[in-house]
């Protein structure tokens, strides 16, 4: 029987913190794991062009983020991982759907809304047609099944709405994928628990996957909490989500029922969960030292996944471009 097909893709933007962990990373191991999928994982450099980055910061940070994703779990030789722009059809066909897809469908994206307004001086059309690279992305390899937590809902629809615009057009060829939505524990900065986890507001509001137990610890003691008898406040709610994932049940409990009946004390609490999250990231660390201090193992990997991807890829850009008039 034929497996299903998964894609998902993580931009190179900076080191992987304990939101992209909870929220996707862990999610794609336990799919690749599962024996169920034929499993493509990229790098998605090309989408990383729509922001602010120096040359050289960005190709580092390339080498980091495919690093840290194998730290993490992603296997080479279960998955297929790669840089997204070592395969050149990516671009090719996101072009190919500029040209189908109607400005008004992107026009009503809220991401390009959100990001334009947080980068007002780079407003690029990249930011606006960023959708149809994802489009594209998912399409080149046939995604089936395309696992996304809610911000990501209303690009895979498009995606959707892509591959019947090009069927209605050309013929059926695309077949549209399905969501797979996954429960995403909605992990929030430790500075403004309001607001998401995440490496644009800085680094004291996440916790990365390699950071050392000393700066866990010194970051959580940072953290905001609540003022007496607030037990309400999202800073503890925050708190006691990561001690649900990441601490024992027995900790878990111990501390929801400080919390609800106002005797916690947050040092220990943020203590307790300071060594928990050391603990879990503990292997992590060392894989990840191992790996970039060996260029040449990552780099094989890599161009191996790359040739994998290029070969599924190709035989998709041979069948469209026969379709459209191309050859």
């Amino acid at each position: 029987m034929k497996k299903k097909v998964i894609f998902s893709g993580i931009q190179p933007t900076g080191n992987l913190h304990i939101g992209n962990y909870l929220g996707a990373v862990k999610n794609w191991v336990a799919l690749q794991n599962s024996g169920e999928y034929d499993c493509y994982f990229a790098v998605v450099d090309y989408h990383s062009l729509t922001g602010d980055m120096k040359p050289q910061d960005r190709h580092d940070q390339i080498v980091r983020t495919a690093v840290e994703l194998i730290a993490a779990g992603i296997d080479p030789e279960k998955s297929t991982l790669f840089i997204q722009s070592q395969v050149s059809a990516h671009a090719e066909l996101a072009w190919i759907f500029n040209c189908i897809t109607p400005m008004a469908e992107l026009e009503r994206m809220t991401q390009f809304k959100d990001k334009s307004a947080r980068q007002e001086k780079n407003i690029n059309v990249g930011l606006f047609t960023y959708p149809s690279l994802m489009s594209a992305d998912i399409l080149l390899y046939h995604g089936t099944h395309i696992p996304v937590g809610e911000d990501q809902i209303q690009h895979v629809e498009l995606t959707r709405s892509t591959a019947r615009w090009f069927n209605n057009k050309y013929g059926d060829y695309f077949t549209e994928p399905e969501l797979m939505i996954t429960e995403t524990p909605r992990i929030k900065s430790l500075l403004e628990p309001i607001k998401k986890m995440s490496k644009s507001l800085g680094a004291g509001h996440v916790i990365e996957l390699a950071d050392s137990p000393e700066i866990i610890e010194k970051k959580l003691k940072k953290a905001v909490t609540a003022s007496e008898g607030d037990a309400s406040a999202p800073g503890v709610d925050n708190l006691l989500l990561l001690m649900k994932h990441f601490a024992t049940e027995d900790q878990f409990a111990l501390y929801t029922k400080a919390v609800a009946d106002g005797t916690v004390r947050y040092g220990d609490l943020k203590s307790d969960l300071a060594e928990a999250l050391a603990n879990k990231f503990s292997s992590f660390r060392e894989k990840r030292e191992a790996l970039l201090s060996n260029h040449d193992v990552i780099a094989e990997q890599l161009f191996a996944g790359a040739e994998r991807a290029q070969a599924t890829a190709q035989k998709t850009m041979d069948v469209v471009k026969e379709m459209i008039g191309l050859r």
